[in-house]
């Protein structure tokens, strides 16, 4: 039943609810505070929302190791009637726990085994844990969420007994004994938020710290309890390599000592015909070199013949390349003669620019002047 620990959350938040309606006067239609009940009911609606999403990744990792623990039964009574190999059902098993990522997980290990597998055997192996494992039930279980509900329960409660007591002394302006009296019932309303919320808080706090610390570690033992079962009853050994080794070697002794056995039978003839085989390839090469004499003398002509033009046309690239560099020399000339003459040109266009920029210039006065002096001049013969 550890792993159904966290239904107990259940009857204590409607307990903590029930408490809090009760106090705030709710069930007897006397309420003293409207803030105060809405205040509790907002951070209850929180925690509420809080412990549903908790309910969700407790109950699938449940189903989860519930899988494991279900396949882990199958292959113990399988093995208990006698299939000892197992592993060639697994091998190549679809669905095996009829769950997503535990599958997901199981189809990976497969496709790392069969890349061990050969024609001579399974000749290495790995561990199913490095599939499934307690870090795939804390994916599972959103350990990263539920291992901070509990801070997250005690921080909420200290956060309303820091707002009740806000609300408390903010209503709490009394300047004498006779209105500080007046004040005292608005500054203990503020007060019980305070205290309820901490006082629930906390209590969430160490009952979902409880049940979450159940929860998962009852999910690591069965997991621990399903890979048992596995390496017990079908993960396959892989095949032991200096046992190979040392049969080869076995084998490749008996086949030397048969082949020298073989050796020793033909020792005799295998001489009188390495002898016969000498005296054949002797008078065929003697017949070769009859037969040929006169065509090896035409080929070393002719390979002379080669050797000359070769030389020739080697003399050749030689003066070609004497020229090549010399053209190369006299293009290098006349580039830099080439940049020069740009180099004077640039140097005229901005002289000749200046010049025109000065006509340009003189132009203008002097348009200015005969204005001025038609001007003047219509001045005068209009006077």
């Amino acid at each position: 039943m550890k792993n159904r620990l966290y239904y107990f959350l259940l009857p204590v938040y409607l307990f903590v609810v029930g408490f809090v309606l009760m106090v705030n006067g709710v069930f007897s239609g006397q309420v003293t505070s409207v803030g105060n009940l809405a205040i509790n009911l907002t951070f209850l609606l929180l925690i509420g929302i809080l412990f549903l999403i908790s309910f969700f990744s407790f109950s699938r990792l449940n189903r989860m190791t519930d899988k494991l623990i279900d396949e882990a039964n199958k292959i113990y009574d399988a093995y208990e009637k006698g299939n000892l190999k197992l592993w060639e059902t697994y091998r190549s098993k679809d669905n095996v726990f009829e769950d997503d990522i535990l599958d997901e997980a199981f189809s990976r290990y497969q496709k790392k085994m069969r890349s061990f597998q050969t024609k001579h055997g399974l000749m290495g192996r790995c561990e199913l844990e490095d599939y499934l494992n307690e870090d795939l039930l804390n994916q599972a279980g959103m350990n990263y969420y539920n291992s901070a509900i509990s801070g997250t329960m005690t921080g909420l409660g200290i956060l309303g007994t820091f707002i009740g007591l806000s609300i408390g002394l903010g209503s709490f302006n009394g300047n004498d004994i006779y209105t500080i009296s007046d004040n005292v019932g608005p500054l203990l309303d503020g007060m019980k938020v305070a205290f309820h919320t901490s006082v629930y808080g906390i209590l969430f706090s160490l009952v979902f710290q409880f049940a979450y610390r159940s929860v998962m570690a009852d999910a690591y033992d069965k997991l621990h309890e399903f890979l048992d079962v596995f390496r017990e009853c079908v993960e396959p050994t892989a095949n032991n390599t200096d046992a190979n080794t040392k049969a080869m070697l076995v084998y490749q002794a008996n086949m030397a000592n048969s082949m020298k056995q073989i050796t020793e039978l033909l020792k005799g003839e295998a001489r009188e015909q390495a002898e016969s085989l000498d005296k054949m390839a002797q008078n065929f090469a003697a017949m070769i070199e009859r037969a040929l004499e006169t065509d090896f003398d035409r080929l070393g002509k002719t390979l002379q013949k080669a050797c000359n033009t070769q030389e020739a046309c080697a003399d050749n690239y030689q003066s070609m390349a004497g020229t090549t560099r010399e053209l190369l020399q006299t293009n290098r000339v006349l580039q830099k003669a080439l940049e020069d003459t740009m180099e004077r040109q640039e140097a005229m266009a901005r002289k000749l620019q200046e010049q025109s920029e000065r006509i340009e210039a003189t132009c203008n006065t002097i348009n200015e002047e005969i204005s001025n002096q038609l001007y003047t001049y219509a001045e005068t013969h209009d006077m």
